[in-house]
């Protein structure tokens, strides 16, 4: 069983390139295109694409992509050879799909997985068939049997979306609600706690590891208490809703949380856009206008639109959000298929987690962005 470091991405600035961006891996260039050479002249790569779900335009463009940068990059001749087969969220029927991957002899698996701990034991069926599997947008909780999880670097893409609104705001409270996808959600709370660091580290001066551990104590007092306030740094969270990452599931919270802040709320945080989409349309049908909308991650296309002001809101500005782009997903990891596939990189040799670059997505840069959203 091969031991992996963690690779921990905390400076944006040295993130070199899922999620192009890569963590201390080779030959990873987004502008890649060389082609591949098959194994020998008369055999073809076999890739196969586990997907836990297709349910969202998120998961439709990560599948898409990783089959068109297969093909891009040489390693199949057409984007349609790379084999998708979706479990539906269905833990079962993706331990069905593994055993069809490894049953006929693929060269390498994509993973999305449905649980990160149930895909163990298929993970390691594939290792035991000498088959190479690259985790994408989901984690696992042993990551002795993959070669890397490839996803964007969730802290970071917040951090800097708060470090730039807390910049932005000038001397003017944030007086804030925050919408939460679920509670003990990794992916969520690291979002939620990059926003409230960029933001106290830019008002109170202070360093990012100072900043880290104020915020871990700011988010322990949220969640306990449901609000809290940082006076020196004029910054307040009134209250927290949970939305489960989608619009219809926000908005009752969001109405709630409107109508008992709505005479001094000046902003929304999301952990995800659709979200904040929800919180939108609670502010709009409350009437409120001079709203600030921040979200820690996504880059859906349509926030893209309202940043750019191609599509706008009565209540206010979207100001950003962190690009969680399953673009920069599929470049990464089918960089690294090509460098064990073709290169002869051991797969062994990986870190365990895998970053894309942290990017806050203003009107400074969502024009050059924009063909990574989704």
């Amino acid at each position: 069983m091969k031991k992996k470091l963690l690779s921990v991405l905390l400076c944006t600035a040295m993130v070199a390139a899922m999620l192009a961006g890569c963590g201390g891996k080779k030959g990873s260039d987004e502008g890649s295109s060389d082609s591949a050479e098959s194994k020998d002249a008369d055999s073809k790569l076999k890739i196969g694409i586990a997907m836990k779900t297709q349910d969202g335009p998120y998961f439709v463009t990560l599948t898409k992509a990783v089959q068109e940068k297969c093909a891009e990059i040489g390693l199949v001749e057409k984007a349609s050879d790379v084999v998708v087969l979706n479990a539906d969220m269905d833990v079962a029927k993706q331990s069905e799909n593994f055993e069809t991957f490894i049953s006929q002899k693929y060269d390498l698996i994509f993973v999305d997985c449905i649980d990160p701990d149930n895909v163990i034991a298929d993970e390691k069926a594939a290792y035991d068939a000498g088959i190479p599997v690259i985790n994408i947008d989901s984690g696992v909780n042993d990551g002795s049997y993959s070669v890397t999880t490839v996803y964007s670097n969730n802290e970071q893409n917040g951090r800097m979306c708060g470090l730039s609104f807390a910049e932005s705001m000038g001397d003017e409270e944030i007086y804030s609600i925050m919408l939460s996808g679920e509670k003990g959600n990794v992916a969520g709370t690291e979002r939620r706690q990059g926003l409230i660091c960029g933001i106290l580290e830019q008002r109170l001066g202070i360093t990012e590891e100072e900043a880290w551990k104020l915020t871990k104590e700011a988010d322990d007092e949220l969640l306990s208490k449901g609000s809290y306030t940082n006076e020196e740094a004029k910054f307040t969270i009134a209250g927290q809703g949970w939305g489960n990452w989608t619009v219809n599931d926000i908005l009752n919270d969001a109405n709630d949380l409107v109508v008992k802040t709505k005479d001094k709320l000046n902003t929304m945080f999301g952990e995800n856009d659709q979200m904040l989409f929800g919180g939108m349309q609670a502010a709009d049908d409350a009437g409120l206008t001079g709203i600030h909308y921040v979200a820690a991650a996504d880059g859906a296309k349509e926030a893209y639109d309202y940043i750019n002001g191609t599509t706008t809101s009565k209540s206010g500005e979207y100001y950003c959000t962190g690009e969680n782009s399953p673009v920069q997903v599929a470049i990464t990891a089918t960089n690294i298929a090509k460098e064990i596939l073709v290169d002869g990189a051991d797969p062994d040799s990986y870190d365990e987690v895998t970053m894309t670059e942290a990017i806050a997505v203003t009107k400074d840069n969502v024009d050059e962005r924009y063909e990574f959203g989704f």
